[in-house]
């Protein structure tokens, strides 16, 4: 496979390990009101990330294979060998269709556990330039470089696909030249 095919599957093993319970916090800076209910004993945000992960790489993979496919793993974490394994058969395309999601999902995963610093790895796609910085309010990666601004003036903003496609598009590139 390509350089990164297991990132993907670690942070997602990493996040429903790690992240789906509560941060705990120590004593309050102060009184709080009497809770009428206990709150979950999971952090539901993170299990649903990792619900919507799954079912989006299995519609993928359903839709690109036209045709029955092995049941999905139990495992959330396997869905992404599962993927490999159900369109090894595919034209180069569709492969590299299918490694730019599992590689944006992989982002995604990073930035959910609090890791934004997988996007500075990732040149500027409009100039090239290494260094970009995740908004958080914006759910975009935005350029450093001061002029490298759209028509507004406003700095260049990319969302995770784009990044992904990127990346994925230049190892495709790679592999293909080598042989």
């Amino acid at each position: 496979m390509l350089g990164d095919d297991t990132t993907a599957e670690r942070r997602l093993r990493l996040l429903q390990a790690e992240f789906t319970q509560h941060a705990t916090t120590g004593p309050g800076d102060g009184r709080t009101a009497t809770r009428t209910e206990s709150p979950a004993p999971l952090n539901l945000a993170v299990i649903e990330h990792v619900r919507n992960a799954v079912r989006e790489v299995e519609k993928h993979t359903r839709e690109a294979v036209h045709g029955p496919t092995r049941p999905t793993p139990a495992d959330a974490a396997r869905v992404y060998d599962w993927a490999r394994e159900n369109t090894a058969h595919l034209d180069t395309e569709r492969q590299q269709a299918r490694e730019t999601l599992i590689y944006r999902q992989g982002l995604q995963h990073a930035i959910e556990m609090g890791d934004t610093s997988v996007i500075r790895k990732h040149p500027c796609p409009a100039c090239g330039c290494w260094g970009l910085l995740w908004r958080v309010a914006a759910h975009r990666a935005a350029c450093v470089n001061r002029y490298c601004v759209d028509d507004d003036g406003l700095s260049h903003t990319w969302p995770l696909k784009t990044l992904a496609h990127h990346h994925i598009a230049r190892q495709f590139a790679t592999k293909t030249s080598a042989t």
